[in-house]
């Protein structure tokens, strides 16, 4: 299940980089969000993925996220984006800093972030997510991912 939902997670987020590109094309947008939660929900587990989108200190951020993919469905790209983008920086801003230490792991990626300038950006943004609540991390200590 868990590579079936990394699947169409990545192909979501294929789907959203791809409809931007194109100009906001509502249809590859709106696939994109589809799969997006879907592999979500596949990777982490339904109960897991209503708990995380409806905390309530994640309420906003959720607001802000379904309703941006709610204005695309609706055929308002470009508002539904901005909206999408702001909710999920709110949603994801646990999993950031463990993403740039991740890619600073990662051989060639790792040499550009750490760059002098690059690494001086890359450390101020990491800072700034660490010192908000980190409940992302908490998804991905259960026993789901064991397999």
């Amino acid at each position: 299940m868990i590579k079936i939902g990394m699947g169409l997670t990545g192909f979501g987020v294929f789907f959203l980089f791809f409809g931007m590109i194109l100009f906001f094309d509502k249809a590859l947008l709106a696939i994109g969000n589809v799969l997006f939660v879907a592999g979500l929900a596949f990777v982490i587990g339904l109960e897991r993925t209503f708990r995380f989108f409806f905390q309530k200190h994640k309420m906003k951020a959720t607001g802000f996220f379904l309703g941006g993919v709610f204005v695309v469905l609706i055929g308002w790209p470009l508002i539904g984006m901005i909206f999408e983008i702001y909710g999920f920086f709110l949603l994801f801003r646990g999993f950031f800093p463990v993403v740039v230490g991740f890619i600073r792991r990662v051989p060639v990626l790792g040499s550009l972030l750490n760059l002098p300038g690059i690494r001086s950006v890359s450390n101020v943004f990491s800072n700034i997510f660490l010192s908000q609540q980190n409940t992302y991390l908490m998804l991905f200590t259960s026993k789901n991912l064991s397999n």
